[in-house]
């Protein structure tokens, strides 16, 4: 009796990592072309904002549809200008003609650049701005909760589908 309930839950066991073990590696690949994808397409949104010197709504909606289309789920974008006040404190000294002082920033976040491509259509910058997207997805992915589960024994967390990067803006968008 008791070698068949061994034999009976070996099969269970077998059976059931045969399924669950190529559906986490199958999902786990997807999350990794997904992040590729969410990591390119952020990247490249950033470097077109640097080169314009602008955020316009139709680059910005581009962007949206590319990181969408991975099946990520939904996505929480992320917007910081970090403006240049140039020579915040300025003093000049009359035999060099230089400027002394320090330049300060001041920052802009996704609520005030939304309402900005809202309402004109675009957002502009100058040169020297720091232009900051951050883009992390917010649903769970079938291989965020396939980890879940298989961890929740071991007490490993699970990792998400993030990207982020910025740029100094190189052209004036006026």
């Amino acid at each position: 009796m008791s070698d068949t309930l061994i034999t009976i839950i070996a099969i269970f066991l077998a059976a059931t990592l045969m399924f669950i073990v190529p559906l986490m590696a199958v999902a786990e690949r997807n999350d990794d072309i997904a992040q590729t994808v969410v990591q390119s397409a952020t990247a490249e949104f950033v470097d077109k904002i640097s080169i314009k010197g602008k955020i316009t709504e139709s680059d910005y909606n581009e962007y949206i549809q590319k990181i969408e289309s991975t099946g990520a789920g939904t996505m929480d974008i992320e917007i910081e200008v970090q403006h240049l006040d140039e020579n915040f404190g300025k003093k000049s000294t009359i035999t060099s003609g230089s400027l002394i002082g320090e330049n300060q920033r001041f920052s802009t976040f996704t609520i005030d650049v939304m309402n900005s491509l809202q309402s004109t259509g675009s957002y502009a910058l100058k040169k020297g701005d720091n232009v900051i997207i951050t883009a992390k997805n917010t649903s769970k992915t079938i291989a965020q909760s396939l980890r879940t589960f298989a961890y929740k024994v071991t007490g490993r967390g699970t990792a998400q589908i993030a990207a982020s990067s910025s740029a100094m803006v190189v052209n004036s968008g006026n």
